[in-house]
């Protein structure tokens, strides 16, 4: 114990004598040491606080793997490359924007999210969208390589199956938060209209609209209600997306985009992962603004991804802000790409 002792002591002082010799070295002409330790002591309490994290923490056993639990949620999170540039939930928590209309823009025609009674699927409820496209694509590769049959469009996980994949504690209301998002999910629908031209120079345009589900199916122990066995249908495009084809088109997804807590947040990341891919893409702050689907000011959207851009800690990706020719740009940059150009100087 005395060591220890001692070994504190020697650690506190090397700690005393390296603010003494910051302090001596800052000090100004003429200032002496108690003064300029005074005025130093006076600016850092005035230094603003570090900006809030983005990313929450991870559960409690969030690396724990429960036996009586099937281990879906080690599948490698992926995500649909064909809207992942555009948010077809609301990013807010609080705003339910019940029975409103998204719609955006695009080259060949348009995309439509309109909510149901129950209000607009977020971008948390999404998650569960992640786990089902996750696990098709899982079972799609397998089928391809001969290692099992061809997945139908019906997915039968467990509630504690979904909170784990999704890195969620088990506690509270969350098995009820789950069967609330399903029905936010399956009452939000994806009108897509798309224009182009036949080989006989002839225009068409085709008309898509589907929930971000199909129906699903909740089967409870109603003595706890802690437990609940779910079955969940796959929407027909997002099944013909990742079935149809020699190579589904999904991205994985990093795991830490779960704990990523402003719905903005979750947004860019996705975002990033789709236009920069393990390089950099750029994009106006006006053109994010209206790919997220935000009802807020202009101004407020510009105020919330600066606080994203100052805190820079999302998962695998660095922001940063330039100036455009038509307004401030947001560069979306891969941590990787980064670090090997600062190394080559360039």
């Amino acid at each position: 114990m005395t060591d220890e002792i001692f070994a504190m002591k020697d650690k506190f002082e090397k700690i005393r004598e390296t603010q003494k010799q910051r302090i001596e070295k800052e000090a100004r002409p003429g200032e002496t040491y108690a003064q300029a330790a005074h005025r130093l002591q006076l600016a850092a309490d005035k230094q603003p606080p570090a900006p809030k994290s983005n990313i929450r923490k991870a559960p409690n056993g969030d690396a724990q793997i429960d036996v009586f639990v099937p281990a879906l949620y080690d599948v490698g999170t992926r995500d649909s490359r064909s809207i992942m540039d555009v948010a077809v939930f609301r990013l807010s928590k609080r705003e339910k924007r019940a029975g409103e209309v998204i719609r955006y823009v695009l080259p060949d025609g348009y995309v439509e999210v309109k909510a149901g009674p129950d209000g607009m699927a977020s971008i948390w409820d999404y998650d569960i969208v992640l786990m089902l496209v996750s696990h098709l694509t899982e079972a799609v590769n397998a089928y391809r390589a001969g290692k099992g049959e061809k997945p139908g469009r019906t997915f039968k996980p467990h509630v504690c199956d979904i909170l784990r994949f999704c890195r969620k504690g088990h506690g509270g209301n969350q098995a009820e938060e789950v069967e609330r998002a399903l029905d936010r999910l399956r009452g939000t629908t994806i009108k897509s209209v798309r224009e182009s031209v036949n080989a006989n120079g002839k225009k068409l345009r085709e008309v898509e609209a589907e929930g971000l589900i199909g129906g699903y199916r909740v089967v409870s122990y109603t003595d706890s209600g802690r437990v609940a066995e779910l079955e969940i249908e796959t929407p027909k495009w997002l099944y013909r997306e990742i079935i149809d084809g020699k190579r589904p088109e999904v991205l994985t997804v990093h795991p830490d985009y779960f704990l990523i807590e402003p719905g903005l947040g979750k947004f860019i990341y996705r975002l990033a992962r789709r236009a920069a891919g393990k390089d950099s893409a750029k994009w106006s702050f006006q053109t994010v603004y209206e790919r997220s689907g935000s009802t807020g000011a202009f101004k407020k959207f510009c105020f919330m991804l600066r606080k994203l851009i100052d805190t820079n800690d999302l998962p695998e990706y660095i922001l940063s802000e330039e100036k455009g020719l038509k307004g401030p740009q947001l560069v979306m940059t891969h941590r990787d790409s980064f670090f090997v150009m600062d190394s080559s100087g360039s």
